[in-house]
């Protein structure tokens, strides 16, 4: 199978940042399907070590619709550089592969 499905990935420290993005993906067909979960983030920004209690965002969609779901995150999202990152999905159960691609555009 190509990889004609994927994960996208983000996070958000903002309920409000999160619905809107929830609400703009879902109804843009642009996401199948989002879930959210509350994370514990470590890492480097500018220079320090931060640790900031986030929402993690499981994005299920097409591969073909990346480019714009990116524009709809970094154009919705409170972040500098927000996280957004592609996870292909290489197999998958044939009715749940043919459900996102049925709500999705």
């Amino acid at each position: 199978m190509e990889d004609k499905f994927c994960i996208v990935l983000t996070t958000t420290n903002s309920q409000e940042v999160t619905q809107q993005l929830i609400r703009y993906l879902l109804s843009n067909q642009l996401a199948a399907c989002i879930q959210t979960l509350p994370i514990n983030s470590h890492y480097i920004w500018q220079g320090e070590v931060c640790n900031d209690e986030e929402i993690l965002l499981v994005i299920k969609t097409q591969s073909k619709l990346f480019d714009k779901i990116t524009v709809a995150i970094e154009q919705i999202h409170n972040y500098e550089v927000p996280q957004l990152v592609q996870v292909p999905i290489t197999d998958g159960f044939n009715p749940y592969l043919e459900w996102i691609e049925a709500n999705t555009n």
